[in-house]
């Protein structure tokens, strides 16, 4: 087969872009791959590009680009839907040239991997290929007015895949996409380096006594939550140190806790976390009190490292990700009791923590690119067989949503 997966930027750098990367090589083993980035704004990406797959760039935002030039550049997208937190990015020009380049797109098979670039392909891909669409987000980080024009773009898609059953569950209630597959596969997150792969084996031993958390600081991550939890494991071993990685504006008011529980030199603000997870190769445990992470792939890449995991257990959170396999314990969400008595366990239980570490690694797994690539690859086979009969289902089921409504539109006339 010929995929095509469209990138928002293929030259920035991230946990996610790192995945879909990763997940490109995988599938360039037996298929011919290409990548297209909407946007460059460098010469070359951050990010390692598998030389077997192609590297196609739409817009050049560099300065002094033949693009930045273009009467078309300095006006504001229309097709992108205008909640998406990416609209200011994209242009009249980005509108162009995603619509020119997907109509002639010669693909048997198109990946979108985000809500702006999925809308591009709804509207414009190329009628004989299967249409797939990525949404990395949980739903409810989209806003309603978002969601709302995301509607009638996604009812072109054959796919729609989310990270968790949880999240796919939520997408199939919350938008009508007759026809549509909407399914769950997990986020690719690739396997660590070698040399941080055999730190984590010194981790899980238990012969460090590092908790590692990593996320942006906002209210939604809990950081305080944890750090609660974690002055009550201070109480019991004051040799144990928390090291969370991540920046934002909850920055100022987590230092002021960390002095008011007195963990000033116990706990640390440790600045950005890394694309490739790697601040989780010196932990012995890492720990999430986050409400709003949807495939936990922070968490993932803890595990691959054998890093066992302490998270919330409200779906869609870590809960499939650890009950998938074991290599963590999961706690109520806003309990810091249990988070801290969860913390307790392994902290004081080294056994414990080599054994659930072990099983961590083996449960992430199944995140790795080339299992995913073969869950692609049965979704394929799938949607080509259903194509048909999804064609109809989606014609009868447009059909009722519209006679539903206009008795309701009469009325109000």
């Amino acid at each position: 087969m010929k995929i095509t997966l469209l990138l928002h930027n293929a030259y920035a750098v991230g946990a996610t872009l790192r995945g879909t990367l990763a997940l490109a090589a995988a599938l360039a083993d037996h298929h011919d791959v290409e990548l297209v980035s909407m946007l460059r704004h460098r010469e070359v990406p951050r990010c390692a590009v598998d030389p077997r797959v192609r590297l196609v760039p739409l817009v050049d935002t560099r300065v002094g680009s033949d693009d930045m030039a273009h009467p078309l550049f300095g006006e504001p997208a229309a097709d992108v839907p205008i909640a998406d937190r990416h609209h200011h990015q994209y242009s009249l020009l980005t509108d162009l040239r995603a619509a020119e380049f997907l109509r002639g797109c010669d693909a048997d098979v198109v990946i979108g991997t985000r809500s702006g670039v999925n809308v591009y392909l709804a509207r414009f891909g190329p009628r004989q290929a299967l249409r797939i669409a990525q949404e990395p987000l949980r739903y409810d980080t989209h806003s309603g007015l978002l969601r709302a024009e995301l509607a009638r773009p996604y009812r072109a898609l054959d796919a729609l895949v989310a990270t968790t059953e949880a999240e796919a569950a939520r997408w199939r209630a919350g938008l009508l996409l007759p026809g549509v597959r909407v399914l769950a596969v997990p986020a690719v997150v690739p396997a660590p380096d070698a040399d941080t792969d055999a730190d984590a084996d010194a981790d899980a031993d238990g012969r460090t006594r590092i908790i590692v958390a990593a996320g942006r600081l906002v209210p939604g991550e809990r950081f305080d939550l944890l750090l609660a939890a974690f002055s009550a494991v201070c109480a019991k071993d004051p040799d144990w140190r928390l090291r969370i990685h991540g920046e934002g504006p909850e920055r100022a008011r987590l230092r002021n806790l960390i002095d008011g529980l007195g963990l000033a030199g116990r706990a640390e603000l440790a600045g950005p976390r890394t694309p490739d997870g790697a601040e989780f190769a010196g932990a012995s445990i890492a720990a999430s009190a986050s409400d709003t992470e949807a495939s936990g792939p922070a968490l993932v890449e803890a595990m691959r490292r054998g890093v066992p995991v302490v998270g919330t257990g409200r779906p869609p959170g870590p809960t499939e990700l650890i009950q998938g396999g074991g290599g963590g314990l999961l706690v109520p969400c806003d309990d810091g009791r249990a988070l801290a008595g969860a913390l307790l366990d392994l902290v004081g239980d080294p056994e414990h923590r080599r054994a659930m570490g072990a099983a961590a690694r083996e449960s992430a797994r199944r995140h790795g690119p080339e299992p995913l690539a073969e869950r692609y690859r049965v979704l394929v086979e799938e949607l080509r067989a259903t194509r048909r009969s999804r064609s109809v289902r989606r014609a009868l089921g447009l059909a009722r949503s519209r006679a539903r409504t206009l008795p309701r539109r009469a009325g109000r006339a």
